[in-house]
């Protein structure tokens, strides 16, 4: 008998509508994660999470972590919910931003074109060991 996860990982998308997110999205979708909002940017990502009755396990964010008023509202983000687990996900491999983000508390740093399923799994496997 097959058994179901009882409580499914949650994830919300905080992207500047790309195709690629659009297939991340239902390869998690069809991999058994529940993704509870997508939005188009910070400030609507942080609309969509004071909505919810609890946050989502892993919040995915794909912006353009080179500018300063992405970075600005990320830090306000961060201080709003210094609890939620934020995985950057870039084509950029700019180690000046790698750092700045994991300063904010980023759990993950993922390149477009590897497997965000894993990084989720590795980020929910050691927030569950800590």
């Amino acid at each position: 008998m097959e058994t179901k996860n009882i409580n499914p990982i949650t994830t919300a998308f905080i992207n500047d509508k790309s195709p690629v997110m659009d297939l991340m999205n239902d390869d998690l979708v069809s991999s058994g994660i529940y993704v509870i909002f997508r939005s188009d940017s910070v400030m609507d990502g942080n609309n969509q999470l004071s909505a919810l009755k609890s946050p989502p396990n892993i919040c995915i964010i794909d912006l353009d972590f080179s500018d300063k008023g992405i970075m600005k509202q990320l830090r306000e983000l961060r201080s709003q919910y210094p609890t939620l687990k934020l995985i950057a996900h870039s084509d950029m491999d700019d180690e000046k931003i790698i750092r700045e983000l994991a300063e904010l508390g980023f759990s993950k740093y993922v390149l477009i074109g590897n497997d965000m399923k894993k990084a989720i799994d590795g980020v929910i496997n050691d927030s569950l060991q800590s």
